[in-house]
C-alpha cells in the first residue's frame, strides 16, 4: 500500500489544517450552539463527546475520505474473516472470534474455530464454578481463598484491569497479580499467603516468557517447600497457554491446561482463558457479560459508517492530532478509581501495536504513528501533570472517561469527581486570555503592580483537545464495550498508517540482548559491548564483590 502522506486525502487534510490553525475552540462553540449535538454519539450506554476537538464538519468529511482511501472497510472485513493480517508471522488476528456470540462460523484457514472457542468457555465455566463453590479443593482438602495470576504484558494488564474495574461484582477468591521479574513483589505476596489455600494461574502464550516462568518457578518452589509435595501441585497450579506440552513439562497436570490459540495476540487475549482469574473473581456469568459487551461493539464497528462509528471516530481524531497537529502524546484519564489500570492497558495496546516505523511491506512510514500514551486516574492526575496539559508548550490531546452512576453510596464524592472531570475538559477547551486574567485579578482587588506581574502566569492558551467517554455505569458489559472500542480504534489507525498492528519485533530484540547479558553476569565472563554497557556490568560486579556497607 502506498505512503498515506502522499495521498490526495492526506494533502487535502494538510490544507484544511492550515486553514483551521488560527481558529479557537471557544469561538467554534460560540458560533454553533448545537456543536455538542453535532459532534457527539451515543451507543448502548456509552456517550462519546468529541465536540472539544479542533474540528468542523469538513474535518470529519475529509477524515472519512482518508479512511475510505486507505481501505479501512476492506481491512476490517479481513479482520473479521480470519485472514492472516498479521503478515510478518503469517497469522490471523482473530480475537473477535473469542467473543462472537452468534451461531455463524468464524473460520481461520477454512476451519471453523467456534467449536473450540465454545469448548474452552465450557471448560472455564466448569472449573470456575468448581473453585467458587468449594467443590475444587487443595491438596489438604481446603478450599481456595486466593488466586495468583502470573503473567506479563497482555497476559497481565487485561486481567488486572478487569479485576480492578469489576471489584463491586467480585464474590469469589481474592485475586492477586504478579508480572515484574523483580523479586520484591513475589517475595512480599507469598509471605502473606497460605499455600494450602492458594491457586496459581500461570498465563503465557509460549510458556517460555522469561519473567512469567521465573515467577512461576519461584512460586512452585515456595509451594513445594511449604507443603512438602510435588504431587500437590496438581490441585494448586493451572496454566493458560498455546503450548500445552511446555506447561505439562513444567509440572502442570494435563487436565489443568487451558488453551488459547496462535491466532490470538497476547494484548488482545483477555477474552480467552487468559481471563480465567477475572472469571474466578466475578463468576463466569460476569465474564461472559463482558464478552457480550465486546461483541456489541464489534457489531457497531462493522455496521456503522465512519461518521457514526465510535472506534473509527476515535481513530480518525487521533490521526488528525498526531499527523496534522504534531501531537506526540495522548493522555488517558479515567475519572473512576476502578479504571486506574486503564491507562496502563491502553499504553501497551497502542504503543506495542502501532509503535512502528515501517509498513507491512517493510518500507519506512512517511508520517508519525503511535503517540506516547500516559495517564492516571482523576483527580490524582490533576495534581500530578495537568499543569503541563493546561500551560505546557506541548499540546497533549486527552481522553477523559467518566461513569455516570457509581457503585457506591457516597454521592458527595461522586459529584465532586464528576464536576472535576467536566471542569477540566471545559478549562482545556476555553483557556483564559490575558485580558480575562487581568479582569479576574481586578475583581479580586489586586494592585496594578500585582495585575501586571501575575496576569501572564494566569493566562491559558486553551484549544487543548479533549474527548469524553461517559459510561452510564461500569459493569461487565460496559467494560467489554470500552476495551473493544479502543482495540478497534488502534486497528483503524494501523490500517491508515499501513502498519501490522499484531507483531512486536522491538520487544524481541531487547529480550535477546538481555539473555546474553544475563549469561555474562552469572558466569563472570566479559562480552563484547559498547563502553557504557560494559562499564555498567563491571560496576555491578564491583558492587556485588564489595557487598553492602
Amino acid at each position: 500500500m502506498s505512503d498515506p502522506a502522499q495521498s490526495r486525502p492526506w494533502q487535502a487534510l494538510r490544507a484544511h489544517q492550515a486553514a483551521m490553525a488560527g481558529r479557537k475552540l471557544r469561538d467554534l462553540f460560540a458560533a454553533d450552539p448545537r456543536r455538542f449535538e453535532r459532534f457527539s454519539l451515543r451507543f448502548d450506554g456509552l456517550l462519546l463527546d468529541y465536540s472539544k476537538n479542533r474540528i468542523v464538519g469538513e474535518t470529519l468529511e475529509l477524515l472519512a475520505g482518508l479512511a475510505r482511501d486507505r481501505d479501512v472497510a476492506g481491512w476490517t472485513a479481513r479482520l473479521f474473516a480470519g485472514d492472516p493480517i498479521n503478515v510478518t508471522e503469517d497469522r490471523a488476528a482473530y480475537h473477535v472470534a473469542l467473543r462472537h456470540r452468534g451461531a455463524e462460523a468464524m473460520t481461520v484457514g477454512g476451519r471453523d474455530v467456534m467449536p473450540a472457542v465454545r469448548e474452552g468457555l465450557a471448560r472455564m465455566r466448569a472449573f470456575v464454578e468448581a473453585v467458587r463453590s468449594g467443590a475444587w479443593r487443595g491438596a489438604n482438602g481446603q478450599t481456595v481463598t486466593d488466586v495468583v495470576g502470573i503473567g506479563i504484558g497482555g497476559s497481565h494488564l487485561g486481567p488486572r484491569l478487569a479485576t480492578q474495574a469489576l471489584a463491586p461484582y467480585a464474590d469469589g477468591p481474592n485475586v492477586h497479580y504478579l508480572s515484574n521479574v523483580d523479586g520484591g513483589p513475589i517475595h512480599a505476596l507469598l509471605a502473606r499467603l497460605d499455600p494450602a489455600r492458594t491457586l496459581f494461574v500461570v498465563s503465557s502464550k509460549t510458556f517460555g516468557t522469561q519473567e512469567t516462568m521465573l515467577n512461576a518457578g519461584s512460586a512452585r518452589r515456595w509451594f513445594v517447600e511449604r507443603l512438602g509435595s510435588e504431587t500437590a501441585l496438581a490441585r494448586h497450579v493451572v496454566a493458560v497457554t498455546a503450548n500445552a506440552q511446555a506447561a505439562v513439562a513444567f509440572g502442570v497436570a494435563p487436565d489443568n491446561v487451558f488453551a488459547f490459540w496462535d491466532w490470538v495476540g497476547g494484548r488482545m487475549s483477555l477474552w480467552s482463558a487468559i481471563g480465567l482469574s477475572v472469571a474466578l473473581s466475578v463468576g463466569m456469568d460476569g465474564f461472559e457479560r463482558m464478552l457480550d459487551g465486546a461483541a456489541a461493539m464489534d457489531r457497531h464497528f462493522r455496521q456503522q459508517p465512519f461518521e457514526r462509528n465510535m472506534p473509527a471516530l476515535l481513530a480518525l481524531l487521533g490521526i488528525w492530532e498526531i499527523d496534522f497537529w504534531n501531537s506526540a502524546a495522548l493522555a488517558i484519564l479515567p475519572y473512576d478509581d476502578r479504571l486506574r489500570g486503564f491507562p496502563d492497558y491502553i499504553r501497551q495496546l497502542d504503543m506495542e501495536s502501532n509503535g512502528k516505523r515501517v509498513t507491512r511491506e517493510g518500507r519506512a512510514v512517511g508520517c508519525h504513528t503511535a503517540p506516547i500514551v500516559f495517564g492516571e486516574a482523576g483527580t490524582n492526575a490533576q495534581h500530578a501533570f495537568f499543569q503541563a496539559l493546561h500551560q505546557g508548550t506541548h499540546v497533549v490531546p486527552a481522553d477523559f472517561v467518566v461513569i455516570a452512576r457509581p457503585h457506591h453510596p457516597r454521592a458527595e464524592h461522586h459529584d465532586v469527581l464528576v464536576a472535576n472531570c467536566l471542569a477540566q475538559t471545559e478549562a482545556l477547551m476555553l483557556g483564559r486570555s490575558e485580558d480575562e486574567a487581568r479582569a479576574l485579578l481586578r475583581a479580586e482587588g489586586r494592585s496594578a503592580e500585582d495585575i501586571e506581574r501575575l496576569a501572564p502566569h494566569m493566562t491559558f492558551e486553551g484549544s487543548r483537545p479533549t474527548t469524553t467517554l461517559m459510561l452510564d455505569t461500569l459493569d461487565p458489559r460496559r467494560l467489554g464495550q470500552l476495551i473493544a472500542l479502543y482495540e478497534h480504534k488502534i486497528f483503524v489507525q494501523s490500517v491508515i498508517w499501513g502498519l501490522n498492528a499484531f507483531d512486536q519485533w522491538g520487544v524481541e530484540f531487547g529480550k535477546r540482548l538481555a539473555g546474553r547479558i544475563l549469561e555474562e553476569i552469572r558466569s563472570g565472563r566479559d562480552g563484547a559491548h559498547d563502553s557504557s554497557t560494559g562499564g555498567l556490568i563491571a560496576a555491578l560486579r564491583e558492587c556485588a564483590r564489595r557487598g553492602v556497607d
